[in-house]
């Protein structure tokens, strides 16, 4: 998404300025190219050195000063960029925003690039100055522009000793936001419902059966659904892959048996548009799980379980399909790999199927990348070589939803 992409990073002047770097770092690294323009108490907090190390570029901090590339560098950075960061964005940017005022570099660059490219702004500072009338007011006037996305900032410990709602979101929430303000929304107003992680079949309180699914495939699909704009549900079995949501758009549901989460699909399928059945679900599960710590006994040498069928999701969701629903599975495969997943996709009445195997170097349970072949109902296949999970999701919802 942000490869070859134009980024400009604008800095105020607060305490959190000393993250911007990593978040440079982060953009060049994958594959953008990056642009700083910062207010002079910026340099304050980060120097000029470090930031023109890390983008490889002039650092924009005066609007007279001579070294500057063009003598109206706040209209050719707008030109250039395809879309602006404002991290941190202080209280005073952000009430010379909402007042249009433009005195410095920042403020001059900002307010030529907000009816054109789109902008992120991550506000930072004390609670106090957050919770400030002036503030809320500023943060309200510039949320109601078009090309303008705000974070929320978090809550936790903050500069000057205290808790509470005004730290800078991490590194890559900010990236997150940015990519959702590159994306075209191409399923806005689309209802999504993706499936992720393990499912965890009990034994007794401290055991349970599961696979070494992480959830890093189920999670990707959903960061692509939102940047494009859907409502996405998500329902989450085990999993440790982290769901960064800058705006609100994915809905987190927990569900860690095959019984939970075939009762939490069930329930949201009727208001879906598509359902992405990405979770590693057992297939079976303890038939009478103990109530209490099952004993190892003296001498005892072997233990028999006695597993039951879990329920169908995916038959499930297909039997009650509406021609304006679509229903995409996965299959991880071991032996007979495509024949399997047609037998699944056509049993299931699947509209397609990701086909993935334990056999591909690289993909698979807990990788960051994925080799998977995308098998329609019409008889349609598409087989995508090794390459990111975020990308291989990018090009699962091209191909199988837009």
């Amino acid at each position: 998404m942000l490869k070859g992409k134009h980024i400009l990073v604008g800095i105020s002047g607060g305490i959190a300025a000393y993250k911007i770097p990593e978040l440079i770092r982060s953009l060049v690294k994958s594959g953008a190219e990056v642009r700083v323009a910062t207010t002079k108490n910026a340099l304050e907090f980060v120097t000029e050195l470090t930031l023109q190390t890390v983008s490889g570029s002039r650092v924009y901090s005066d609007v007279f000063a001579a070294i500057n590339d063009h003598s109206t560098e706040h209209i050719s950075l707008p030109d250039w960029c395809d879309a602006m960061i404002v991290a941190p964005a202080t209280a005073n940017v952000l009430g010379k925003m909402a007042a249009g005022i433009a005195d410095d570099a920042l403020t001059t660059t900002i307010c030529s690039c907000t009816a054109r490219k789109p902008i992120v702004i991550a506000p930072a500072m004390n609670d106090k100055m957050w919770e400030s009338p002036a503030t809320q007011h500023a943060v309200q006037t510039i949320k109601g522009w078009a090309n303008v996305q705000v974070i929320e900032p978090a809550s936790g410990p903050l500069a000057c000793g205290t808790e509470g709602k005004g730290r800078m979101p991490e590194i890559e929430v900010l990236q997150e936001a940015l990519e959702y303000a590159l994306a075209e929304k191409s399923l806005a107003g689309k209802r999504i419902l993706i499936t992720a992680g393990g499912t965890r079949e009990a034994i007794d309180p401290v055991r349970f059966v599961s696979n070494h699914s992480t959830g890093k495939m189920g999670v990707a699909l959903a960061h692509s659904c939102a940047r494009r704009g859907a409502e996405v549900t998500i329902v989450c079995g085990a999993m440790s892959a982290p769901i960064v949501n800058p705006f609100g758009m994915i809905r987190r549901i927990d569900a860690l048996s095959a019984q939970e989460m075939y009762e939490v699909c069930r329930k949201e399928w009727p208001e879906t548009d598509t359902a992405i059945l990405c979770a590693a679900v057992a297939d079976f599960t303890p038939a009478e799980p103990a109530g209490e710590k099952i004993k190892k006994q003296p001498g005892q040498t072997e233990m028999n379980l006695r597993m039951v069928v879990t329920p169908d999701i995916a038959r499930t969701l297909g039997e009650s399909k509406k021609a304006t629903q679509k229903l995409i599975g996965f299959a991880l495969e071991t032996h007979d790999e495509k024949k399997n997943a047609l037998l699944k996709l056509e049993r299931k009445r699947m509209d397609a199927i990701v086909l993935n195997s334990l056999r591909d170097e690289g993909a698979g349970f807990g990788t960051d990348t994925n080799r998977v072949t995308i098998l329609s109902a019409n008889g349609n296949s598409i087989e995508l070589p090794l390459q990111s999970k975020s990308d291989i999701a990018d090009k699962i919802i091209e191909a199988v939803i837009i």
